[in-house]
């Protein structure tokens, strides 16, 4: 079979290079710590995917300033040594014993901090994870259960955040309390739609707001066991006391960011929205579909365009493949642009460089993609059914790869009609 080459998709993978490289936080972490004044007394922990990137930038603007630091990130996300800085790296989507490691270090190094110390907290998407202290009665058996269970659903993050704060002893404003009576100044990277400070990485220091809706989710969970009910319904702080937040990074900036890079070659792009929340296939048949009027001029749009997307779309596991939802999304749109006689792409990527439990980012496809699987000797319809994008976009080099990116804001998704 003889493999076309689609300039859409050369271009795409020039502009995902592009974007990654400038969402690096560095930069934001630096400018929003210069305008800020602090305490003598001074610390520092950093939670997420993005950890060891925000805790980088404020040791070059602090430096000695900072005197106890902590930063907890995912396996394989350190990029070495910070000064006197502590490096934890723990689980992440299913916390493990190292999650629990960190909330214990966390909790012994600024359990006891004074009022005349402050806290700067670093948070990213990936903290809910990586960082956690078990409630009463609770096991690192049935927060791993839970979370699977959670991940399962298709729940969006708030529902998911809100049964896992319960479970928890440093989410929901917890960890606020704990510090207390220190200050705290928190800077945050936001990976849930609506820059929800309450969601994102379970809100440490951010008092719970979902209380309504527990006994509906338990319910479709169909938990049983009573430690665990009895837990997720109890009372969360509705207040903390000096917590200053500020987001420094989310979406928006992203979608902005490709928008910019495809402009820049000469590509026309509009954002069609950067709140997309709803099942990875139905998304994927959906940009597709966009993609054949286009190309068939039967839409406002003419080509070349770029149509961007920014969200976080959703999975109920069914089968027992491997894969993410931008793996899924990317499936999804190869079976239904399959044959379509235009340059075209669309992929579709998550930010941090990691794709539900696999060790890629997403997947970029075209009209030749569906083929090329299937002479591969695999059915695509079936492994989309079963879960499993992963071993389907792997066996035509559909996935994208570019290892931890230091950001997390949500996914990416364009496509691209040349």
């Amino acid at each position: 079979m003889i493999t076309i080459i689609f300039h859409s998709e050369l271009l795409s993978k020039q502009v995902i290079q592009q974007v990654i490289h400038d969402l690096n936080p560095q930069d934001l972490v630096k400018k929003a710590l210069q305008k800020k004044t602090f305490k003598k007394n001074l610390h520092l922990l950093a939670i997420g995917k993005a950890a060891w990137d925000m805790a980088q930038a404020a040791y070059m603007v602090l430096g000695e300033r900072i005197n106890k630091a902590l930063v907890i990130t995912k396996h394989g996300h350190s990029r070495g040594e910070i000064d006197h800085f502590q490096i934890i790296e723990a689980g992440h989507p299913i916390p493990d014993e190292t999650s629990l490691k960190a909330g214990q270090q966390a909790i012994k190094m600024f359990s006891e901090l004074k009022e005349d110390d402050e806290l700067i907290f670093l948070i990213s998407g990936g903290g809910s994870a990586l960082f956690e202290v078990l409630y009463d009665g609770i096991t690192l058996e049935d927060l791993q259960q839970v979370t699977k269970i959670l991940i399962a659903s298709g729940m969006d993050i708030k529902k998911i955040n809100g049964v896992r704060k319960r479970l928890s002893l440093v989410k929901g404003g917890q960890f606020a309390q704990i510090v207390a009576p220190a200050s705290i100044q928190a800077f945050i990277i936001s990976d849930v739609l609506g820059d929800s400070v309450a969601d994102i990485a379970s809100g440490p220091v951010t008092p719970e707001e979902m209380t309504a809706e527990l006994s509906e989710i338990m319910s479709a969970l169909k938990l049983e066991e009573d430690r665990i009910i009895q837990a997720i319904q109890r009372k969360m702080p509705k207040k903390v006391e000096s917590v200053q937040v500020s987001i420094i990074d989310n979406i928006v900036h992203a979608c902005q960011n490709a928008k910019k890079n495809f402009e820049k070659q000469g590509v026309p792009a509009t954002i069609v929205t950067t709140c997309l929340e709803c099942e990875a296939k139905e998304a994927g048949s959906f940009i597709a579909a966009m993609i054949k009027d286009i190309t068939n001029k039967n839409s406002d749009f003419t080509k070349p365009h770029c149509l961007i997307f920014g969200g976080e779309t959703l999975v109920h596991i069914h089968g027992t493949g491997k894969g993410g939802r931008n793996q899924e999304l990317a499936l999804s749109a190869a079976i239904a642009l399959d044959g379509l006689e235009a340059d075209c792409c669309l992929f579709s990527l998550g930010t941090d460089g990691t794709d539900g439990p696999t060790d890629a980012a997403g997947g970029i496809v075209t009209p030749e993609t569906l083929q090329l699987i299937k002479a591969a000797g695999l059915n695509p319809a079936q492994m989309l059914k079963n879960n499993d994008s992963y071993h389907a976009l792997e066996a035509v080099n559909a996935l994208i790869k570019t290892g931890p990116t230091g950001t997390n804001v949500n996914d990416l998704i364009c496509a691209v009609i040349l």
